[in-house]
């Protein structure tokens, strides 16, 4: 008669450690990068993402968010009515056909700002601007203080002065100094993207920002005295 063995138990396993099903992490759930948001304004972002989507009602939203910030752009750059007209409608072409391209690495309006601004410098371009040589920016002039650097702040052009004289001497700078002038002291590029941008080199960049400030400086001490004899 074969001999019954008693039914052997298993032996001891250690106590795994419990699964939070909750917070468990498949491959497919790991951590993403975060991508930076197209805009910090809800309504634009609405628009840009509707708009990147072929909504054209959502890109007439983003024309009319836009349009007098762009054209206040280009009207410093070129100094006449009509052709900031004009560049503005090119720059908002421009950013119909290139709209899709934006990915939220900069800030919508930063990246349509540059947009806009090589809209412009393409226009300039076509129309022969050529930059002064660095030596004629050179040449000193009576208003120079001895020593000066030309990357240093304006302290003259800093106060308080009259917007719509200010703004005109700008509009009567030669094409080349109110670029440089626009693009450094009004929209806050540095020289070395100055050169760039421009093909130039950084001291040339400075020393034409340089010309523009003497040349400001000295139309906005004639203006008083212009209207003072109207």
């Amino acid at each position: 008669m074969p001999q019954q063995t008693s039914p052997t138990s298993p032996p001891d396993e250690e106590p795994q450690p419990a699964v939070d099903v909750a917070h468990a992490e498949s491959p497919d759930t790991q951590e993403q990068p975060v991508q930076a948001p197209l805009s910090s304004n809800p309504v634009e972002a609405s628009a840009l993402t509707r708009a990147q989507a072929g909504d054209h009602r959502a890109f007439a939203e983003l024309y009319s968010i836009h349009k007098k910030r762009i054209y206040s752009l280009c009207l410093r750059m070129v100094g006449n009515i009509a052709e900031a007209e004009d560049l503005t409608q090119e720059a908002f072409l421009q950013l119909h056909r290139k709209i899709a391209t934006f990915r939220g690495d900069s800030a919508f309006s930063t990246w349509l700002h540059r947009l806009a601004i090589n809209v412009v410098l393409m226009q300039l371009r076509k129309k022969g601007l050529s930059l002064i040589s660095l030596d004629e920016a050179m040449e000193p002039a009576v208003e120079e203080r001895p020593g000066r650097s030309f990357g240093e702040p304006d302290l003259v052009l800093s106060g308080s002065i009259d917007r719509l004289a200010l703004q005109r001497a700008i509009d009567e700078l030669p094409a080349g100094y109110r670029l440089i002038f626009v693009l450094h002291d009004i929209e806050g590029y540095e020289h070395n993207e100055i050169a760039v941008m421009l093909d130039c080199s950084i001291g040339n960049s400075k020393s034409q920002l340089h010309k523009a400030r003497l040349k400001l400086r000295s139309a906005l001490r004639t203006y008083p005295q212009q209207e003072g004899r109207r």
